[in-house]
């Protein structure tokens, strides 16, 4: 066998080893992102949860707190906000700017909410209203919900992002539309993490 036979048959043999490699990675990362997009949805159903029973919230207190009418609308004007947050992110989890607009948005709600629990705490009726504690209790529970699936889903693109950042998959996710890393889910407040809004009455 001549010797530039065996030298193009080891230059085939390290292009194939090359594109396998590249394939490899390729797949590795749309299987990454593919699962902090699948985390994403698992939050959007709890999220969606929790903005379903606001509206709930508000009318059930709105017959007791008629002099806090501010407060009310504050509460609606926040949820109106992080629907559409929620809508634009589920549209494009792997937006790091979408994402950072649903932090955003989910910090003026938990703000909101909690102005609205700490003025419904001068109205003792409204705390032993049962409509008011089945609900407390039903955003208490989405509540852990959102906080399991932001784990997971923070998780997901911790995972990602890791993995798109060594070598040699930098260089491939460069060259194949996945250079922005995803953003994490999280409070913009990081008091707010250590303290989850009070939903307790």
């Amino acid at each position: 066998m001549s010797t530039a036979l065996l030298v193009l048959l080891a230059l085939v043999a390290i292009g194939l080893i090359l594109i396998f490699v590249i394939v490899g990675i390729f797949n590795r990362l749309v299987t990454l992102k593919n699962r902090f997009a699948n985390a994403f949805a698992q939050i959007e159903v709890q999220l969606k949860r929790r903005y379903d029973l606001i509206p709930n919230l508000v009318e059930t207190a709105k017959g007791y707190i008629k002099h806090e009418r501010e407060t009310l609308e504050a509460v609606i004007a926040a949820r109106n906000q992080a629907v559409a947050g929620l809508g634009r992110a589920a549209q494009t989890p792997t937006d790091p700017a979408a994402i950072k607009a649903l932090n955003s948005a989910e910090a003026g709600l938990s703000g909101a909410l909690g102005r609205l629990f700490a003025v419904a705490e001068a109205y003792p009726d409204l705390k032993a209203n049962q409509n008011m504690m089945a609900i407390q209790e039903e955003l208490t529970s989405t509540e852990n919900k959102v906080s399991f699936a932001r784990q997971a889903y923070n998780d997901a693109v911790t995972a990602y992002n890791t993995y798109k950042q060594t070598f040699p998959p930098v260089v491939v996710a460069s060259m194949f539309g996945h250079g922005q890393d995803a953003a994490l889910l999280e409070f913009e407040d990081k008091a707010a993490i250590a303290q989850p809004p009070k939903v307790a009455f």
